[in-house]
């Protein structure tokens, strides 16, 4: 578990790294590609906090998608 947030947290790392220094080129496709890492790095974090959370409280987790999918089908009703 701590080899996936450390990779996810050096994936964060060489996103904004390249982004800054990629400041000095201007190759949108290559700007497009270091904004990618950084948000897909930042997502990988979202994601293994959220299933250690779930984890550690399976039952609030359960609780908390039902009311989520609850709420969202009353939404989608009216």
């Amino acid at each position: 578990m701590a080899r996936s947030t450390f990779s996810d947290s050096a994936r964060d790392a060489a996103g904004r790294i390249q982004d800054a220094v990629g400041d000095f080129a201007d190759d949108a496709q290559d700007q497009a590609r270091r904004r990618y890492r950084t948000a897909r790095g930042q997502a990988e974090g979202y994601f293994d906090e959220a299933s250690d959370r779930i984890r550690e409280q399976p039952l609030v987790a359960g609780l908390a998608i039902l009311a989520i999918g609850y709420i969202l089908g009353r939404l989608r009703v009216l």
